[in-house]
Formats: C-alpha cells, structure tokens, sequence
C-alpha cells in the first residue's frame, strides 16, 4: 500500500524504514481532535497493521502541538446538538482494542497533548516525550470524567495517587514531570523527539511479529489480573503458538546457522 499518496484531510502519512509514521495534521488548530481525525487514525493502522512491509508505527504531531484536545467546536457542540456519528463506548472500545492488538505503536509528544489529546496514546507501547511538552488530563475543568480507558492505563502508569492527583485537579504538567510520574516513558529534548520514537519503534518492530503480538496481548489481560494460575495459562498457551510459528524456527535456524535472521522472509514462507 502506497502510504505516501493517502487521501487524508486530517493526518499524514511517511514511510521511515519499514516504520509508518502518522502525524496529526491540524496545525493551525493544534491538531485538535475530531471525529473524523479518530476515523482516519483507525484507517492508518489497520492498514499499516495488514501491510507486511511496515513493522511499527510512530504517532506525532505536526506544528507546535501534539494533540490540545477535542476540538471545542466540532465536538462538543455536535454532541450538545445531535447524537454523535458513534456513540462514546464503541469509540473507546474500538481505539483501544486496535492499538493494543496493533503492531508496536510509540507515540511522540511534541508540545500540548491535552484531553483526549493525552488519552488516546496512553494505551500506546510507548511514549517518547519532549522536555517542553505540556500534558493535562483536565476533563474535569469541563464537567466531565477522563475516557479512552485512561482510568486505567493512568493507575498502571503512575499509581493511584498520582492518577487520582493528576484527574482531580487537571493540572498540567511539563515534560519532566510527566517522565518523573510514570505518565510517559522518557522525555528528550524537542530537537531529538522524532528520531528516538523512531528508534525505539524499529527496535521493537525488528523482532518477530507474531511473538509482538502475543507479548502485547498479554500485558493487556495479565497487567492487572491477580490470579497467577490465570496470568500463567495465557502465557503457556501464547508459548504454545509461538513454537509453533515460521518466525521461531527462523530464530532457531539462524542461531544454528550463527547468522542474522530474517524474520520477515519467515513470515511470507
């Protein structure tokens, strides 16, 4: 699939070295997110997730801003008016779910991530932030409660006190703060943000796709499930079909044979 010449209105699309790279593509409006933002997002990684020349994917911004939010205008009025084009829980339910069962995202922070702008990355695999970046989860200045999961995935990144501290109050946060909470993975400076979420994302995205995907699988259901019996199961039976996969035998092969494997030729046998 050609990702250079896709007809989206509110995002970009580039190849980087078998790495698809997104970027949210309203600047002028700091890529306030919309509903047809969200529908071309998800559009982006299916496709990149069923293109066996991509292995991973980074998410940016373009301008000065990552993502300020939903855009007050397009959103909140269309909901205040009429019904949305998808009600919230099958929105939530269907980004969620695709990023955690995507190939390795990484998200690259660049400026304001607020709102939603914050909470749609944070099922991400990893977010690279840049020192000036600015990060609130303020939904509760607007009357409303923090959505996308991020009830979640805020506790198991920072722990409950910062979570309830952070969504209580919807302060905001700079880039080195972010890091120090757990909120975000690292922090870098501006000038170095794209190239590290690139790096990491090859680096995941080089190993075997199949075993990527079952290791994501399971930090998603055994992350916060107390029953190790439970915790074990799932992993035995991941181990089982990872045994049993063309990239494996290629790591055995070209361990016997001391070279390099390749695992996207295993995958195509």
């Amino acid at each position: 699939m050609d990702f250079t010449n896709q007809d989206f209105a509110t995002i970009t699309t580039a190849l980087d070295a078998r790495v698809l790279l997104i970027t949210l593509n309203r600047p002028d409006k700091l890529n306030a997110w919309t509903y047809q933002m969200g529908a071309e997002l998800r559009a982006a990684i299916l496709a990149a997730n069923a293109d066996d020349a991509i292995e991973a994917i980074v998410l940016t911004g373009a301008g000065r801003g990552f993502c300020a939010g939903a855009d007050i205008e397009q959103v909140f009025d269309a909901q205040s008016k009429a019904e949305p084009p998808f009600k919230h829980e099958a929105r939530a339910e269907a980004w969620v779910a695709l990023v955690r069962a995507s190939k390795p995202i990484v998200a690259a922070i660049n400026g304001a991530a607020i709102g939603i702008g914050l909470t749609q990355v944070l099922p991400c695999d990893h977010i690279v932030c840049a020192d000036d970046a600015r990060l609130s989860l303020r939904f509760v200045k607007l009357g409303l409660v923090p959505e996308l999961a991020s009830s979640y995935f805020v506790v198991q990144r920072c722990g409950f006190g910062a979570a309830s501290e952070l969504m209580l109050t919807g302060r905001t946060v700079d880039g080195s703060e972010a890091e120090a909470l757990g909120l975000v993975d690292r922090v870098v400076p501006a000038g170095d943000l794209l190239d590290t979420a690139l790096a990491v994302a090859r680096s995941m995205g080089e190993n075997p796709q199949a075993a990527l995907a079952e290791i994501k699988a399971l930090l998603t259901l055994n992350g916060a499930d107390c029953d190790l019996e439970r915790v074990q199961a799932r992993e035995f039976a991941a181990l089982d079909r990872c045994y049993a996969s063309a990239e494996h035998r290629e790591a055995i092969d070209a361990f016997l044979e001391k070279r390099t494997p390749d695992f996207a030729r295993a995958r195509t046998r």
